[in-house]
């Protein structure tokens, strides 16, 4: 095989010896020579290699020698996409339009070799992994392929090698903008299943023989035996409904926080009507823009950190974890009943939740019943594996039947007092060996062991809600956190399915200290007399998950006040009272209305600012800022907090900072998390003195 990844072989045809070309398949297999757990990317090498190929496969066709070519790639892997490594590595914009330019023009030759092109698409085809599909006559798919798609926009860029052109006119702008747009956001590729139904592939095949059935399934088109239909073009007036609806919704999500969803829109609605070449030098021109952005190369940054997740900075030796054969879960609440059902679906062992009585018991049993229903009804689960998870949970209210457990997570309400009772009671049931965790979400994991006799095996694992939902674990470290109760909660946290990220016992951890403190700079503001619409607002431009206000809701006001008012006593005025908030909390106040459409923000209703209003002390003193100045507020007190956490020992390097953010917070790609925005727009420097992260990293080269 050829060091850049391209092996060609010729296939025989099941066809007539009459046929064009012999009967002959050229099949080219895109491979990197590694194994699955490295997926084939196409670095411009490989790009430029392939070019060479084609150009020769090309030539053999005018000959006559063969009568069509294939497209593959390595057990699993299709191909995953463009180097991003390499795309980083661009310092101008000339080199950023050379990298379009040459993934045209070897693409472009799929359709013009003057023979039928397939892919055969036997696993991840990512960015432009599908555009390459794209570019080929037709498409089969292994039906047991879990990721097609175009995630460009999620990474600051676009579809750039045809994706934006080709997607709309083979399977209509609606279907490829929620590719393009919407899946490419939520981190939501395509199955197999749902390409076929789209029309992105022809035929949907058995993967067991999937590249013989490939082979045979092209030799019936060479043949003329099987005519696949393409899609009329749209109307005029559809094509533009769409288009204008999507914009409305990006106005109202993205704004003007980062610009590739809009650059996106605008090829797809440029191109609708031009030809390839026109066509192709509008997304040339559209990607070396947005290559040279900060937003690209901080998303890459994110993308990176998201990736290698899975390889906790801090982590013990694996092999001093505990084997965890039997697991107890304190509580059957909501979150207790989620933990439950996650353990017993990945670590498929014995779970026994325990609450006070037979109700709440009752209740966290149902609960899981319902999730696993759920699960059945959307395929996720089969009937006979849902009867096992739920045949391997069950709830008691004596406390004994938790002996025997090899781990023991706490899931009670967030009290102090409580949790140490818990952690009292289970000492002496448990046996020797046993990890004691608490999910606790901001107190004192080592405030929570003080009073035991063994405070060594008690670490946290903060999971967030929902669990089955949300990839983080925060793991905590206490003062007296030993290396295997350590190695134990991150092997848990890794056969879960989930990503760790280490803390040190500090209060609110990571996530919560941030998240917090940012919600409690947005009421500060508005105590302070500016506008709640204004102080919502403010961070619209950083483009996060949601308002300030629609998250303070979606975690529950009461909450929101707790962790308020709890950090503020460990860490300081940093964190403000908020009599408003409080009011809000007593009186029940609803906080955001309906969303104008299916997906837009919600925003605060009238009652809270009369909330607000109603509580405040005339004699305060009022301040108020427009929406760059509570966007300063927020953006410098991350800062100072950042720091201040650096300098705790809270964790070791900037980067656990932003992966927890993303993924325990959502925090978009665009910023890097959050520190490399802090640098690149040079709060590290104002507030810190210095940069969070190295010159260079997650940004433009000087």
């Amino acid at each position: 095989m050829s060091t850049t990844g391209v092996l060609v072989r010729d296939v025989d045809l099941p066809t007539a010896d009459a046929l064009r070309g012999g009967g002959t398949l050229a099949l080219l297999t895109l491979d990197n020579g590694a194994d699955h757990t490295r997926p084939t990317t196409l670095s411009p090498e490989t790009v430029a290699e392939l070019e060479q190929v084609l150009l020769a496969q090309r030539e053999r066709a005018s000959r006559g020698q063969i009568a069509a070519l294939a497209v593959t790639g390595k057990p699993y892997v299709f191909a995953a996409g463009a180097d991003l490594k390499r795309v980083t590595e661009v310092t101008s914009r000339d080199q950023a339009l050379a990298l379009g330019r040459g993934g045209h023009a070897a693409y472009r030759l799929l359709r013009e070799l003057g023979v039928p092109t397939f892919a055969f698409v036997n696993g991840v085809a990512l960015g432009g992994g599908l555009e390459l599909a794209l570019a080929c006559d037709y498409r089969t798919v292994a039906g047991s392929v879990r990721a097609l798609g175009l995630p460009e926009t999620s990474l600051g860029l676009v579809p750039g090698w045809g994706g934006a052109t080709l997607l709309p006119r083979l399977i209509g702008v609606e279907a490829a903008l929620d590719v393009i747009l919407t899946r490419a956001a939520a981190t939501k590729p395509l199955s197999a299943h749902e390409a076929d139904l789209l029309g992105v592939v022809d035929v949907m095949l058995d993967p067991a023989d999937f590249l013989a059935r490939s082979v045979a399934w092209a030799a019936s088109v060479v043949r003329g035996d099987t005519v696949v239909a393409r899609r009329a073009p749209e109307p005029e007036d559809s094509f533009r409904a769409v288009v204008d609806a999507a914009r409305t919704r990006l106005d109202a999500v993205v704004g003007t926080s980062r610009p590739a969803p809009h650059r996106a829109l605008a090829l797809v609605e440029q191109t609708r009507d031009l030809g390839l070449d026109e066509a192709y030098a509008l997304e040339d021109e559209a990607l070396a823009d947005l290559v040279m952005t900060h937003e690209m190369r901080a998303s890459v940054y994110a993308f990176g950190l998201v990736t290698g997740a899975k390889r906790p900075v801090g982590a013990p030796p694996a092999e001093l974890a505990r084997p965890v054969r039997r697991v107890g879960v304190v509580g059957a609440g909501l979150m207790a009943a989620q933990i439950a059902l996650l353990v017993a679906r990945r670590l498929k062992v014995p779970v026994v939740m325990r609450d006070l009585d037979s109700e709440r018991c009752a209740a966290g049993l149902a609960h899981v019943r319902a999730e696993v229903d759920k699960a059945v009804h959307r395929g996720r689960l089969t009937t006979a594996r849902a009867a096992r998870v739920l045949g391997s949970i069950t709830a008691t209210t004596n406390l004994a039947d938790l002996a025997g457990c090899d781990l023991v997570i706490e899931a009670v309400t967030e009290r102090l007092d409580l949790k140490k009772h818990v952690f009292a009671e289970l000492e002496p049931i448990v046996g020797p060996d046993a990890v004691l965790a608490t999910n606790t979400s901001a107190l004192s994991v080592t405030a929570m062991a003080a009073d035991l006799d063994h405070p060594e095996r008690v670490v946290g694992l903060h999971f967030f809600n929902p669990v089955a939902a949300m990839p983080l674990v925060e793991v905590i470290r206490a003062e007296r956190t030993d290396e295997p109760a350590l190695a134990t909660a991150y092997a848990v946290t890794k056969a879960l399915g989930k990503n760790a990220v280490g803390s040190a016992d500090r209060p609110g951890f990571i996530v919560n200290r941030l998240l917090v403190l940012l919600l409690g700079r947005i009421v500060g503001a508005v105590e302070r007399g500016t506008p709640v619409e204004v102080a919502d607002r403010a961070c619209d431009v950083l483009g996060l998950p949601m308002p300030p206000f629609q998250l303070f809701d979606l975690v529950g006001p009461a909450v929101g006040l707790h962790v308020l008012t709890s950090l503020r006593e460990e860490l300081g005025e940093a964190f403000p009272r908020s009599p408003g908030l409080e009011r809000i909390v007593a009186d029940g106040v609803p906080v955001v209305g309906p969303p104008p459409a299916p997906g837009l923000p919600r925003r605060p209703l009238p009652d809270v600012q009369a909330a607000f209003d109603a509580a405040r002390d005339p004699a305060t003193p009022q301040q108020p800022l427009d929406e760059a100045g509570v966007l300063d507020d927020v953006l410098v007190a991350l800062t100072t907090e950042i720091g201040r956490m650096l300098d705790e020992g809270v964790v070791t390097t900037p980067s656990q900072i932003d992966t927890a953010m993303i993924l325990g917070a959502g925090w978009p790609f665009h910023l890097g998390g959050i520190t490399p925005y802090l640098d690149r727009t040079g709060y590290s420097e104002r507030v810190l003195g210095r940069r969070l992260l190295p010159d260079g990293v997650a940004s433009l080269p000087e």
